[in-house]
C-alpha cells in the first residue's frame, strides 16, 4: 500500500480533512526538510509549521522517514503524470515539446520538489536507490528506445537518447533547483507568470534544433 493511501476511505467530509491535512503537512515537511536536511528535520518542527499537534503527524506517517518517503513519493508521482506520455507511435517533435513544458512546469509550479529530490540524490540516494535502481532505469531505457527508433527511421537526428533525457531533466529542473542564483543575477525577488513561457519556449526550441527537428 501506497504511503499516500494509507487509511483512505470513501469519500466524505471526514476524508476531505485528511487529504487536506496530510497535504498541509508534506508541503510544509518539503520546506523542513530542503532547510534542515532529513538529519536535522524534526516532526515537532514540521507540526510547529501547520499548527498540528504533533502526534497527527505521526497518526498519518508514523514516523519521520515515512513522512519524507511520502515527500519524495508525491514528488515523483507529480513527474509521472508530467513526462510518461512519451510513446513509440507518436510524434518525436510533439513528444519533446511536451517532455520540456511539463518539467519546466513543474520546476516552477513545484519547485520544492524537486529541491527534495535534488538534495536526495546528492546525499547518495540514501531512500532512493532501489527505486532509482529499478523503476528510473527502466523508464529511461524504455524512452531512450523510443527515441532510437525514431532515430533509426530518420525522423530526428542521430544523437544519444539517454544523454538527450539527462540534458531536458538538468536543464528544466535548473530552475527549481538553483532557484535563488538565477533570482539573484537576474536581481529579481521572484519568478513571474511569462518565465514559464519564456524558458519553455527558449529551450524547446534549443532542444529541436540540436535534434534537427526544426
Amino acid at each position: 500500500m501506497s504511503i499516500l493511501s494509507k487509511g483512505k476511505t470513501k469519500i466524505n467530509k471526514h476524508s476531505i480533512t485528511r487529504a487536506d491535512n496530510q497535504e498541509k503537512i508534506l508541503k510544509a515537511a518539503r520546506e523542513e526538510f530542503i532547510s534542515q536536511g532529513y538529519k536535522g528535520a524534526s516532526v515537532q518542527s514540521i507540526a510547529d509549521k501547520v499548527e498540528l499537534p504533533k502526534a497527527n503527524i505521526l497518526y498519518y506517517f508514523d514516523n519521520k522517514e515515512k513522512l519524507y518517503l511520502a515527500v519524495l513519493e508525491q514528488t515523483l508521482d507529480m513527474w509521472d503524470k508530467e513526462i510518461d506520455h512519451i510513446d513509440v507511435n507518436g510524434d518525436p517533435k510533439d513528444a519533446i515539446e511536451k517532455f520540456v513544458a511539463g518539467k519546466v512546469r513543474m520546476s516552477f509550479k513545484e519547485p520544492n520538489a524537486s529541491k527534495i529530490y535534488a538534495l536526495e540524490i546528492i546525499q547518495g540516494s540514501q531512500h532512493l536507490k532501489e527505486y532509482t535502481r529499478t523503476y528510473l532505469r527502466a523508464w529511461v531505457r524504455e524512452k531512450a528506445k523510443i527515441f532510437q527508433h525514431w532515430i533509426d527511421q530518420g525522423k530526428m537526428a542521430d544523437i544519444d537518447p539517454v544523454k538527450l533525457i539527462f540534458l531536458i531533466w538538468s536543464s528544466t529542473q535548473h530552475y527549481a533547483d538553483f532557484e535563488s542564483q538565477i533570482l539573484t543575477i537576474m536581481n529579481r525577488a521572484e519568478y513571474e507568470e511569462s518565465d514559464v513561457i519564456e524558458v519553455t519556449e527558449f529551450l524547446t526550441d534549443f532542444i529541436l534544433r540540436g535534434c534537427k527537428l526544426k
